[in-house]
């Protein structure tokens, strides 16, 4: 995305991920997905320009330059938090709806949102955007339902911690200096702890896992897959549609590859349930949570950071995903578990300052 000589201002992020972002018709996205920086001149008004000469557009760039000042691993860690909050106040709709069921309706409503907020334009689009579209919708849609049907059988922390293999794999494939593979290989060792100590948390939503569930952990190895594709395919639906068309059209794809699996269990939990537009409510405030907001968050963070550099950040979603079990599910932490953190945590924090590089 940036040359040898480009200076980097953040840690693991080049300068250039601080540009404005491409015009409404967008741009071919840099090297590596980073968004490449406009005409110099194109948005000044001239000194001459006053208060009352002011485009109305002009308040835009400015918000979109604020923005963008933001480091991108900043966007990572709030969706992460954002997603693994959507989980845990999700899994109250298990019961009465379904892993199915609740899915479903949380895509739903994504998609509504987004559609409404985004309006896509698919005429003149590519077959090529359009199929990474359709492809990534698939893989969201994978990916959400595969780890909601994980949460449910597994603690919340083991869950997320095998889902990173994922993320750990895609770091291992775009790996280019030894350096990088093995921080990935830390990462995958707090991995290995995390899952060896996952049975043994206790409370509520964890302490009646005795065991590493079967069924548990088939999903969260497909959600693993999954999210490795999603990662690979978000990078480049969000090079290819403006702001966050694409993640609408992803959703929309998403909702139908669910509904033929979520619609039944969906429609018969609200008709027997004796308060129906609390389930409807509720399944739409955690859509907001996981996947509205956490995904537009990664859409941002893939535009502005390497795939191999969000990877490895991303290996910090076991750890807050166990925070969160903690707090809202009174999952609680092992030593065993505790040390799988600090390892995940020592590889993100060193992927992160040792790509500062050239990659």
């Amino acid at each position: 995305m940036s040359s040898p000589a480009t200076e980097h201002v953040l840690p693991g992020v080049p300068a250039e991920a601080l540009a404005v972002p491409p015009s409404p018709k967008g741009e071919p996205a840099g090297e590596r997905g980073g968004w490449r920086r406009g005409s110099a001149g194109a948005a000044d008004p001239g000194p001459t320009a006053g208060p009352a000469h002011r485009p109305p557009g002009r308040r835009t760039p400015t918000l979109l330059r604020r923005l963008d000042s933001i480091p991108a691993p900043l966007f990572c860690l709030l969706a992460m938090a954002t997603v693994q909050s959507g989980i845990a106040f999700s899994t109250p709709l298990f019961g009465p709806l379904g892993v199915t069921g609740t899915t479903f309706l949380r895509l739903l409503f994504a998609a509504a949102v987004l559609l409404a907020a985004t309006r896509p334009r698919l005429r003149g689009r590519s077959r090529r955007d359009l199929a990474s579209a359709v492809l990534l919708g698939i893989a969201s849609a994978g990916m959400t339902l595969l780890f909601a049907g994980a949460v449910d059988r597994l603690p919340m922390g083991t869950a997320a911690t095998i889902e990173f293999l994922g993320p750990l794999a895609v770091a291992l494939v775009f790996a280019r200096r030894l350096g990088h593979v093995l921080w990935a290989l830390l990462a995958g060792g707090g991995v290995v702890l995390l899952t060896l100590a996952g049975g043994h948390g206790s409370g509520p939503g964890g302490g009646g896992h005795s065991g590493l569930d079967p069924v548990g952990l088939a999903c969260a190895f497909g959600a693993a897959v999954c999210l490795a594709l999603y990662i690979l395919l978000t990078h480049r639906v969000g090079a290819a549609f403006k702001g966050f068309e694409g993640l609408a059209v992803s959703i929309t794809v998403g909702a139908l590859v669910i509904a033929p699996f979520g619609l039944a269990p969906a429609w018969h939990g609200l008709a027997a349930d004796p308060h129906p537009w609390l389930l409807l409510l509720w399944a739409a405030g955690v859509a907001m949570l996981f996947p509205v907001i956490p995904y537009a968050l990664e859409m941002t963070a893939l535009r502005r950071l390497p795939q191999r550099v969000f990877s490895v950040v991303a290996s910090l979603e076991p750890a807050v995903s166990a925070v969160v079990g903690m707090v809202v599910l009174s999952q609680l932490l092992g030593l065993t578990q505790a040390l799988g953190i600090a390892c995940v945590v020592a590889a993100s924090a060193g992927s992160t300052l040792t790509g500062r590089g050239p990659a």
